[in-house]
């Protein structure tokens, strides 16, 4: 029989050894970090905000610059603690951030995905436009009150585990770009990190955005 807490220790004590590793590798490899996690709920619905802080290398820059897009992904997992066995996963959620440079208007251009872009493509996503790279880094770098899961699959008035993974996609790169960047700390952007969070009711309801339904507008035009 499992100690109650020994699940969520284990998953955190391997997190930390994998930060160690990566700074041992270099200050490179330990390219983000999570500033903030913020579990909220409605009486509908439960959404996770993220702060994360990272820097773009030049050499990533320069890609950009170049025209080929960047494709950044974040995942969560809400776990519910169980005395008697492993910590039971109630819901995983994934949002997928494309950013691309347009070179005839010098404008950068972020397409927000609720779920795998192989799953969803383009067409199901909502595009923002921004002037500057520093703008639509920031947009990526603050997800805010992103839906995750139903209301009813939680314990308002109990913690929960949150893991929260993000990373630049490599995989989605051109095939010949993929094999030149294999291995290159430069492009190592990822993290992940694991928190017990309470649900905070939300109490503002309406500044609570649905990005699923506005991915449904953008999709009908």
């Amino acid at each position: 029989m499992k100690n109650a807490g020994f699940e969520p220790v284990l998953r955190r004590a391997l997190a930390f050894c994998i930060c160690a590793l990566m700074a041992c590798a270099g200050p490179a490899a330990l390219a983000a970090e999570v500033a903030q996690l913020k579990l909220e709920r409605s009486d509908e619905s439960v959404y996770l905000s993220v702060a994360l802080k990272f820097d773009v290398p030049t050499v990533v820059e320069d890609a950009l610059l170049k025209g080929i897009p960047l494709f950044f992904v974040a995942e969560a997992d809400i776990y519910r603690d169980r005395w008697y066995w492993y910590d039971k996963r109630i819901t995983t959620a994934t949002r997928t951030m494309r950013l691309a440079f347009q070179p005839l208007t010098r404008r950068w251009r972020l397409n927000i995905l609720p779920g795998a872009i192989s799953v969803t493509g383009l067409r199901a996503s909502l595009s923002q436009n921004y002037d500057t790279l520093s703008e639509a880094l920031t947009a990526i770098q603050r997800i805010s009150r992103w839906r995750i899961a139903d209301a009813s699959e939680i314990d308002a008035a109990a913690r929960h585990n949150v893991e929260f993974r993000f990373r630049l996609d490599l995989s989605q790169l051109p095939r010949p770009f993929q094999i030149g960047v294999a291995g290159q700390r430069d492009w190592a952007i990822a993290v992940e990190d694991s928190r017990q969070l309470l649900a905070e009711p939300i109490r503002d309801i309406s500044l609570a955005p649905d990005l699923s339904r506005e991915v449904a507008k953008e999709a009908l035009k």
